[in-house]
């Protein structure tokens, strides 16, 4: 846990008129998507710094009271390397993948399914939402396979990172049952497979493809970045599909970055409306994205 280097801003020298100009702005952009869903990644900065933990919490049960649909999928990367750690495993990865043996992947699902998913539900019930954790297996949420991955300089060789997955089909019904009911799902990156085993999935890859799968209005990815900048360092606010394919073409797009995109440019190509790459160290950064017309990380447009 970090001291949030961003206190809350002291709004007592706005005044009235002007607190009431800032919420009749927003009032577009809460009558365009009322009843539409937005699916959120959660992650980086924004689930370990307190003060921004609250922030997120507070700008979710906002979305849903004024008439959007809110579902949350999170990740846990930094929770998961400190419990191995505490049980003496050391964290072995391959081109960037955790290779997952059984108990790695038992301490992926109490870490995932249990602690990071119930502190985010506690929070959002705190700010006064109704929050339900899901994972992949409830009500058969995600069906996944073991993710084969091909060796990146030699594409006859194949690499076992163990448990790790890749999703077969997504069944949102679960999800949709209780968006009608007025709560807020909160979705760990778990998912089942044939012999009923269990696999831990890039949560960037489960937020795509349920948002794709929902038809949700908006993806929003929480980073610790920007957004995605240009060679320059310059962020870049707006941008296509293929724009985005450019990008990687000439290598701009790079590095840890790469899953990401990559996931957001499918979401945007399969109907997701708009792809919000924002960064989640602004305070209700969330918020200032949805419901103004600045900009606080990249957009990238399905058209």
């Amino acid at each position: 846990m970090t001291d949030s280097t961003s206190p809350e801003p002291d709004l007592s020298h706005i005044s009235p008129r002007d607190k009431a100009e800032i919420l009749a702005q927003a009032l577009p952009y809460i009558r365009k998507f009322h009843g539409k869903t937005m699916v959120i990644k959660y992650g980086g900065n924004a689930m370990t710094d307190p003060a921004l933990q609250a922030d997120f919490a507070e700008d979710v049960v906002l979305l849903k009271l004024v008439g959007m649909n809110p579902v949350v999928v999170h990740g846990g990367g930094p929770q998961i390397e400190t419990a191995l750690n505490r049980l003496g495993k050391k964290g072995e990865f391959i081109q960037g993948m955790r290779v997952t043996d059984e108990e790695t992947m038992e301490v992926v699902e109490w870490v995932l399914a249990g602690q990071v998913q119930q502190d985010i539900v506690g929070l959002i019930n705190q700010a006064g939402g109704k929050a339900v954790g899901l994972t992949g297996r409830d009500g058969g949420l995600i069906r996944a396979q073991r993710l084969k991955m091909t060796d990146s300089k030699d594409p006859s060789k194949e690499h076992d990172v163990g448990f790790v997955g890749d999703i077969v089909s997504i069944d949102p019904s679960v999800v949709k049952a209780l968006q009608d009911d007025a709560f807020i799902p909160v979705i760990s990156p778990i998912g089942f497979g044939e012999e009923n085993e269990s696999y831990n999935i890039n949560a960037d890859v489960v937020a795509g493809k349920l948002a794709t799968v929902l038809k949700a209005e908006k993806l929003v990815l929480l980073t610790n970045t920007p957004g995605v900048l240009d060679k320059a360092g310059n962020l870049l606010t707006d941008l296509t599909a293929r724009e985005i394919d450019e990008l990687f073409a000439d290598g701009t797009i790079s590095g840890g970055m790469l899953p990401k995109i990559a996931g957001a440019l499918d979401a945007a190509k399969s109907g997701v409306n708009s792809v919000h790459i924002i960064d989640g160290r602004v305070p209700h950064a969330m918020l200032l994205e949805i419901l103004t017309e600045q900009a606080f990380g990249t957009m990238i447009r399905s058209h």
